[in-house]
This record gives C-alpha cells, structure tokens and sequence, in this order.
C-alpha cells in the first residue's frame, strides 16, 4: 500500500472523530484541571484531621510520679492551682510594637508608638510581677483560626476535617471545656464569633456583632459597660473580654491614622483601671490574637502580621528575675498548657505547645535546685500529654513523617528515663542542678522539635505549589479554548496527539516519582499526578506550535458581549462583595445575555421573518402561521419572569445582616398550623404533579412516548410511582412528630424506606434507558413501491456504509407517512414509519434527568420543589430562546456547533439554580440534614455515603446542568419543524402549488455527518470545560493574591472549595452526559442494520 493511500486512510479515520477519542480526549482534559487544582490545593488549604479526645483529672497523660505532687490538694488536678482566677484580656490585632516600650520625651514617628503607658510602667517598677513577650501566631492569621489556637494550644488550619462540619463549634479539647469539666465558671464578653466557637459554654455572656469594620467602638463600649461590674463580683472564675477597636481601626484607618492612638489610649486607661481593681489570687493575661500590615489587614504570615504582644501580671511576685532586655518570643500555642497547669486544669488533649518556663520557678526566693526541679516537672508532665496526641494522631492519620515521629519518641523516652532516674536519685542523695538542667533542655528539645514537625505540616503554604497549580490550571484552559477552534478540522491529528501527550506525561511521572524515591522526600499523589499532567500538557502544545500559528479568532471565545460576561464573572470573584453578592450578579447577568440575544435576533432583521417553531410543542399548519418575534419576545418575558421567581428562594450570607433568607427554604415539619401546612404541602404536590406531566408532554409531541421501549415504560409508570413514594415521604416526614405512639415505628421505617424505594426506582429507570436507550415506535405495513437503494448487497459492511443509508432511510420514512397522512390513509403504501426517531437522542438526555431530579429532590426541603419546577421551566424557555438565536440547522451539512453565547448562559443558569435552591458558597450553608435522608445509620461504619448524599444537595445543579448539556447541541435540531412540503398561495393567482423542500430530519442530521456530529460533541465538551475552568482559574487567583485580606478564610477560599468540587462535579456528569449520546448513538446505529435487515427479508 502507499504511502499516500495510507495518509489517505489516516485522514479518513481522524476525520470519523471516535467516540472512544472524543471520551478520552475530554478525560485527559478533566485529568488536567484536576490536577491543577489538586497541586493548588496541597500548597493553599492548610488541612489536618482534628481529635475529639479529651484529657481528664482522673487520667494523667503518662507514668511516673510528680515532683510537688498537688494531687489531692484542694483545686488540684495534675498539678496544684498557683492561681484561682485568671483574665483575659484579648485585644484583637495588638500588634506588639503597638505594645513596646518607648523612651519618654522622645518624639513618636507614629502615632502608635508609646501609647501603652501602663504596661511600660509596671515593667520598670515591678519587674517581678510583669513579663512582656512577642507572642508568636501560626498563619492563617484569622481572628477564628487564631481564638483556635489559643484555647486548644493546636494548629487550626482552614480544613479541620472532624465529626461535625456544620458550624465553627470547637470539638477539640480546650480550655473552656476544662475549665466547664472542672466546675468552673467562664465569663465572656466582646466579639460574638466566640459565641460559634463555644455554644453554651459561657456561665454569663455579652456577645457583640463583630463584621462590621468601620465600627470602632460598639464592641468595646459594650464591654466596658459589664466589664467593671463583673470584676467586683466572685461569681466567675476565668474573664475574657474580647476588644475589636484596635482591629477594627487597623481596618478602616490602617496602623498610622490618628484614630489608632485614640483606640490604644483607651485601652491603655482599661488596663491601669484592671490592674487597680486585680486581687492577689488572679493572673491578668493582656494578648493579641494576631498583628496586622501595614495597611490594616492580616491573615497571612508577614512578621507585622504573625507578631503580637503578650503581657503577663500579678499582684504577687511571679519572676524570679527581672525581665530580658529584648522580649522572647513565644509561640501562641505556648499560652494553653501555661494556664492550664497555672489554673489547676489537665492540658487540652490536642495541645502542642509548651509551658512558659518562667512562671512554673517557685517562690522568688526558692533555692535554684528546687527551681529547676519544678520545671522539670511541669516540663515532663507538657511532654507527656504532647507524646500522647502524637502516637493517637498518628493512628489516625498518616501526615506527619514516620521518620520524624520514631526520632521524637526516642527523645522522649530518653528524657523519660533520665527523669525517673533523678527523682529516684532524689531520694537517697542530692541531685546535681547542672543535670537537672540538662533534663530541661532534653524535655524543651522534644517539645520543640514536635511542634516544628506538626508546623511544617499543618501551617505553611507552599507559594510553589500554588504557583504551579495556577499556572497548570491557565495552560489548560488555553488548551481548551484552542482545541475547541480545531475539533472540526478533518485533518487535525487529535489522536496521533493525545497518545504522544499522554505517553510523554507517564514519563514525566516516572522520572519525577524517580527523584522524590532518590531524595527520600515521600511519593505525593498531588505532585506526581501535577507533574505528569504538565509534561503532557507542554508536549500537547508544542506539538500544536510546530503545526503552524492557529489564527487569531480561536482565542476568542465569542463575540465582544460574551467577552465582557467572562470578564465580568472572572473580575467579579476578586471581590468579597460581590463573592457575596453573587446570588444577585448571577441571575442579572443571565437576564442582560438574553436580552443580548433577543437584540441579536432584531439586528440580523429576525425579528419579523416568519418561521417554524419546535415540532414537537405545535401542529405543522400552526408553526407556519407564527412569526418569530412575538415568539422569542414571549419567550423572554417568560425566562426573565422564572428568573424573577427564583430568587425568592434565597439564603442570605451571614456577612448581611440586614438580609432576610427565605421562609420557603424552612422544611413543612416548622410550618405552624396545620391548615398553612397542609395549603404548602398540597402545592408541592401539584408541582410535582406538573413536572411529571410536563415530561410526559414533551415525550408524546416529539413521538418518543409512543415507543414500547422499556425506558418510556418506566416514565409512564415508574415516575408517576416515584412521585407518590416522595409525596409520602414528605408528609410523613413533616408530620412524624404528630403520628400516634403505636405507629411511630411504622412511621419512621417508612421516612427511611421511602427514599430507598425513589433511589432503587431511579436506578432501574436508568438501568433499562441504557439498556435499550432507542426510544421509537415502528409501524410496519405494505411493501413501498420505491425500495431504498444502496450501494451495498446484505447488511452494512461497515460504518460508512451505514452513515450512507441511514438518512435516506429517515427520509423514506417521513415521505411515506407524509403520502398516506395527505392520500387519505389508503391511497399510499406505507412500508415503514418510525415515531420518534428525530428526537432519539434528546429523549434520552430529557429522561435521565427526570429520573436524576427525584432522588435530589429528596435531598432537599419540600418547598424547594417549586424552585425546582421554576428552574426547569426557565431551562426550557432558555433552550428555546437559544435556538431561536442559533437558526434552523435545515440544510446544513456541518460542521455542527454550539455557540459561546448559549455555553455561557448555560453555565450561568446552572450557577444561578446552585443559589436559587438555598445553597450558598460556605461550610455552615451546607445542607447537612441531606446526610439522614433514608439513611441515618450511613455516618457509624464510613462517612462515605453521608458525603455522597450532602454532596448531591450541594450541587445538585451542577450534575443536572452537566447531564443536560448536551441539549444545547440537540435542541435546535429538535426544533426545526416540519418543513418539508408547505403550500404556498400565489401572490397573483390565488391558486396553490405545491414547492418541494428537504424533509426535516432534525437529530437524524446528525447522523448524516457523523463525523461533525462528534467534532461538535468535543467542541461542546471543551467549550463548557473552558467556562467553569475560568471560573475555577479567578478563583484561585483571587485566594492567592488575596491570600492575606481579611476575608480569605472567610469568603475567597470557601468560594474557591465549592468551585473546585463543583468543577469535578460538573466534569464527571458532562462527561456522563456525552457518554449517554453517544451510547444512544451507537444503539440507533444498531437499530437501523436490524432495520435494513429486516427489510431485505
């Protein structure tokens, strides 16, 4: 054979585009983006698994005795009580060089230096009694992360992966649960974020709202107003008064305005004032929970911003020496086992730091020995609880370095033995101090080197990770919007390509797994699978580079309107404002695209052209009489009154206030009154009734529900069942409480089993479409007198063969029932009609997601079933407006393709129904009740199915628009109408002739060029990937950038979470969505050689 009969054949089949290639080539795409994201992520979000364990009085942390014992002296615990009482005084963004002393009389530069008058004070004239230190913050540098930090003596990360992901609440062990566990009283008040932290755990409380910035002075005036009563009182044990002036006018004004020294001057007079009041038994501790820049912000980890002040003073002497020239530096996780230990109270379980050795030295005039000995023990005993967490943490998890752990637990039990070696050398000799000494720098070591080891892996980002998730996430994006100008080329080698691509990345992957195994640095999934990924992406592209300059319209997706919305939705997520305001800028944006396309349609002159609209909504004669203007007019008044409609199912977030969530989102089981129940409950009733009728409808006028296939079988039956068994569960769920003793059991299986029946149904429902997915019904009659000619003998020898016959048969079809429908019934023989078969392909994406949509259903609250019925309603006008814009594919031999306008509104109706159905993008706005609906018993043996299930909840618009994109393809051709022979009057004459024209084959067009109907496939598929992957891109971007403004933990990086899992989401079901066509395209093929073999008989 030649060479160029071989080129021949090559070009041939690339041109056929493949299924299996346009499936691979749309995975290794999805590969890409996720690793990116993964790569990202592993250097961005800074994660760990949290312990619920708790330490207790009755269990100390270890073996061997304690020197000065303190167990069963009255208040003990571990050790005995110095203090009874201690306040906290937390002054929110004390930055310490707000706090360092300054000369007097010397000028200050600015205006916050020199400000705490009363700290320098008591530091010069009781040296003993005061102690100023730098207090040390992990990053991120949040006021939540930070109040983590300083009640569990942890690493709080942005993820900390427990139990209970449904609010802020602490479940690590703490202080204040101590402090309750003990019997003792906790008094609060200031920022109410505590009030998230620790529901309930205060003996007196004055929570204050806290996100409003520019407010310098609510929070702290509430304070002072209780802060001086209680003081006087004895009814509390520990005293914490949260101040947010200071972090507040940082935010509003920066460090340098004037306002600055006003806030700290006032602080200064609540500090000298608390000092006069403080009795002798009672530890005053004076901190910030984090510094801040040099404009204000904080959450990263500059040293303004990680470097805070601590002051510690009692009216009793507490040092034994005067304090160092310079400050020490002291880790905040430190603060935890010093109070604990100085408050009588086991350390928190979790707790990492350690003690702050001067406070644990004895009396002022205590013997050096002794002095050192009491240190030892408080030492050994913070040692202890450490090396406990650290052997349960790592059979837990598998983070910290196996190496590293084995080296600390051999210190450990080092400094253990040396420590029972002298107290048993205590007892019959004197000890020296040098070896005591030596025990401590032993003990402070291990501590040291455990908190170093959990910092390295919980509190770090990595910029070169995120540097090079960024830049791979960008790459692919690229990738998409240029392959997405290249599908149709039949020439363009995509598969020679992809293997060469995807061979260079297992390389790459190799060699890197070869260099980490060399450097002993572990195999990390993220970094192999980034760094293969990025190898095949570069070979990808250079490959493209050396195959010439694509031109300059590939890299621009869409027309000047559509290049402003993606630079709208990209701008926008740099904004916390309108991150937050995105339930509002989603659906706006979406209405201002449709009005672009109603005013395209009026450009091109569409608007008062006549033309068919859908065959399957309306009769031939009425498609031909209406115009298309008032249609799409209609069409979007209707899509921007459904828009409308749907916002009224809102959650607002909780950073507004003023904003009111909808009653409609509260499950029927809070509804009061029963006749006010039973009115929502018979509405959700009829929209389910209507959604269900709604698919039936549109089966029966597009022929499909005709069909004797199984799958239209079940929708007949199968969904009216799958409807009633979720009406059932949602009455019996809202009325559960009301039931009758002796049917409470009946009545709580039925609230599990019930969601199970709609699961199963759902699943056999899918079962039987993808069983027989072709659903057509066949009627066969007398011979036609003109046979179907092909160039073939028997069956179809091969694909082309088919692809050749199959529209003529179609078109056979429709001409023989179009001759027996106009002959009257009998004057034309019908040899063969086939309903349906123009919408095959649609009928089976409409399908799937009428079986999808109950069991998600399910997921969600009753009332939420409008939102849905609205949304669905809305996706229909959309559709239908969209292909009004698109035109008529009639006559159109391809190549096929779905344009970026009806993408980008797509995509934008799906992010619109993620807020429509209550959803925000924050942890505490998940739906966790999702995770009980029909199986309450899924969290005991694995967290899997809860995740599933609450995850479903979440992005349930994700997964439907996904499996539904596809019919941004298919609906023009759905819609083209029959058009095949009209009668036209004569403009003269008044007579009628007859004017041929092509009979429609709508989907079966498709068919007539298979090889553009999978180069539009693969279009559609990137072009969708492209939207959300810029979605995810801005993201990323805006949490990097932005990674230390003040709302990055709370606002940027859980957008940037949702968008990621809504992108694998999305990814996976488009590709399930192409998959589904395809399959169904594979079983029309198979269909019509049985055809033409039947025939023949």
């Amino acid at each position: 054979m030649s060479s160029e009969n071989l080129s021949n054949m090559s070009v041939f089949l690339i041109s056929r585009m493949l299924k299996a290639l346009v499936l691979f080539f749309l995975a290794w795409v999805c590969f890409l983006f996720y690793a990116g994201i993964a790569l990202f992520t592993s250097g961005f979000l800074l994660t760990r698994l949290e312990l619920t364990n708790h330490s207790s009085c009755q269990e100390l942390p270890g073996k061997g005795p304690l020197v000065g014992g303190g167990r069963g002296e009255p208040g003990a615990c571990w050790t005995a009580p110095r203090f009874s009482r201690a306040v906290i005084v937390l002054i929110d963004a004390l930055r310490f060089d707000f706090v360092q002393p300054w000369p007097g009389g010397l000028p200050a530069q600015y205006p916050y230096l020199g400000k705490l008058g009363s700290i320098q004070h008591l530091l010069e004239t009781k040296p003993q009694h005061a102690r100023l230190y730098r207090f040390l913050a992990d990053p991120p540098t949040t006021t939540m992360q930070r109040l983590k930090a300083l009640t569990t003596g942890s690493l709080p990360t942005f993820i900390d992966a427990g139990s209970n992901f449904a609010s802020y609440a602490i479940q690590e062990d703490n202080l204040i649960a101590q402090l309750n566990n003990t019997g003792k009283r906790v008094v609060f008040m200031g920022d109410d974020t505590w009030k998230g932290l620790f529901p309930e755990a205060f003996s007196q409380a004055f929570f204050f709202p806290s996100f409003n910035v520019k407010d310098l002075h609510t929070v702290d005036s509430g304070i002072l107003e209780h802060l001086y009563p209680t003081m006087d009182r004895d009814d509390w044990d520990l005293l914490i008064a949260h101040f947010l002036g200071v972090d507040h006018c940082g935010h509003k004004h920066g460090p340098h305005h004037p306002e600055m020294a006003k806030k700290l001057n006032q602080m200064d007079q609540v500090l000298q004032t608390l000092v006069e009041r403080l009795e002798n038994d009672t530890l005053l501790v004076v901190a910030g929970d984090h510094g801040m820049t040099e404009t204000g912000d904080h959450g990263g980890d500059s040293k303004p911003e990680v470097m805070a002040a601590l002051f510690l003073y009692s009216s009793l002497p507490l040092f034994p020496r005067a304090p160092p020239e310079d400050p020490e530096v002291v880790p905040q996780v430190n603060l935890v086992p010093t109070l604990a230990l100085l408050l009588g109270l086991p350390i928190p379980f979790g707790n990492i730091g350690e003690v702050i050795v001067d406070l644990f030295s004895g009396e002022v005039d205590t013997q050096p020995l002794a002095t050192a000995l009491a240190q030892a023990s408080a030492y050994h005993l913070n040692a202890q609880q450490v090396s406990r967490f650290l052997h349960a943490y790592s059979l837990a998890a598998q983070d910290l370095p196996p190496e590293e752990l084995q080296r600390l637990q051999d210190l450990f039990s080092s400094a253990s033995s040396e420590y029972k070696r002298l107290l048993d050398q205590l007892k019959t000799e004197e000890v020296r101090e040098a070896d005591v000494q030596a025990l401590i720098s032993q003990l402070r070591l291990f501590l040291q080197g455990a908190r170093t080891a959990c910092t390295e892996t919980w509190a770090r980002f990595r910029p070169a990770r995120m540097i090079g998730g960024t830049v791979l996430l960008a790459f692919t994006c690229l990738l998409c919007l240029v392959t997405s100008g290249l599908t149709s080329s039949p020439d363009f080698p995509f598969l020679g390509l992809l293997l060469k691509s995807v061979a260079w990345g297992l390389v790459g992957a190799a060699l890197l797994a070869g260099g980490l195994i060399v450097g002993r640095t572990g195999l990390d999934p993220a970094l192999l699978c980034s760094g293969g990924a990025a190898t095949s992406l570069v070979a990808f592209l250079w490959a493209l580079k050396w195959r010439g300059k694509p031109p300059m319209a590939i890299f621009l997706p869409g027309p000047l309107p559509i290049l402003v919305l993606l630079f709208l939705r990209f701008a926008a997520l740099f904004s916390d404002s309108f991150v937050l305001a995105e339930a509002r800028a989603a659906p706006f944006l979406l209405c201002s695209l449709s009005l672009f396309v109603v005013a395209q349609l009026h450009w091109e002159g569409r608007l008062l052209v006549g033309g068919p609209t859908a065959s399957c909504l309306s009769s031939p004669t009425a498609s031909v009489a209406r115009r298309e203007g008032p249609r799409a007019l209609g069409l979007l008044v209707g899509l921007l009154l459904c828009v409308r409609l749907s916002s009224l199912f809102h959650r607002c977030p909780e950073e507004t206030p003023v904003c009111q969530s909808s009653p409609w989102l509260a499950p029927l089981s809070s509804v009061g009154g029963g006749q006010a129940k039973n009115l929502w409950y018979g509405a959700c009733l009829g929209a389910l009734g209507v959604l269900v009728l709604s698919v039936r409808f549109w089966l029966r006028r597009c022929g499909n529900l005709n069909s004797s296939a199984p799958s239209i079988l079940f929708v007949r039956w199968g969904l009216p069942l799958m409807a009633l068994g979720t009406a059932a569960h949602w009455a019996l769920a809202s009325g559960s409480d009301e039931a009758p003793p002796r049917l409470q059991a009946l009545v709580s299986g039925a609230v599990i089993g019930l969601p199970r029946v709609v699961l199963g149904l759902a699943a056999i429902g899918l079962g039987l479409l993808l069983w027989q997915p072709v659903t057509v019904l066949v009627k066969t009659g007398a011979s036609s007198p003109n046979p179907i000619v092909v160039p073939f003998v028997g069956p179809p020898a091969s694909q082309a063969d088919l692809n050749y016959v199959v529209p003529q048969i179609y078109r056979r079809m429709q001409e023989a029932l179009r001759g027996k429908l106009a002959g009257g019934g009998g004057q034309t023989p019908l040899a063969l009609a086939a309903y349906g078969l123009g919408s095959v392909y649609s009928a089976a994406v409409v399908t799937t997601l009428a079986l999808l949509v109950f069991p998600l259903l399910l997921l969600h609250t009753e009332r939420i079933i409008l939102a849905f019925l609205i949304l669905f309603l809305q996706s229909f006008l959309l559709l239908q407006l969209l292909a009004a814009a698109v035109g008529t594919p009639a006559g159109s031999p391809g190549p096929f393709s779905v344009p970026w306008l009806a993408i980008s509104a797509w995509a934008l109706t799906a992010t619109q129904t993620f807020y429509s159905t209550g959803h925000q993008p924050v942890f505490p706005a998940i739906h966790w009740n999702a995770a009980f609906v029909g199986f309450p018993e899924g969290h005991d043996s694995s967290p899997v199915l809860p995740a599933l299930l609450v995850g479903a909840n979440t992005f349930a618009s994700h997964l439907l628009f996904s499996v539904g994109c596809p019919l941004l393809l298919l609906w023009p051709f759905v819609c083209e109408g029959h058009s095949s022979t009209k009668k036209k009057k004569s403009l003269t004459s008044g007579t009628e002739e007859e004017g041929e024209k092509e009979e429609p084959l709508m989907e079966m067009r498709l068919r007539d060029a298979p090889h553009h109907f999978n180069a539009a496939l693969l279009q559609l598929g990137l072009k969708y990937l492209f939207i959300l992957g810029v979605q995810v891109l801005a993201c990323v971007l805006a949490a990097s950038i932005l990674r230390r403004h003040l709302m990055v933990w709370k606002v940027f990086a859980p957008k940037f979470i949702f968008e990621a899992v809504g992108f694998v989401v999305s990814s996976v079901a488009l590709l399930l969505g192409v998959a589904l066509v395809m399959w169904v395209d594979r079983a029309v093929g198979s269909w019509f050689k049985q055809l033409i073999l039947s025939q023949e008989r």
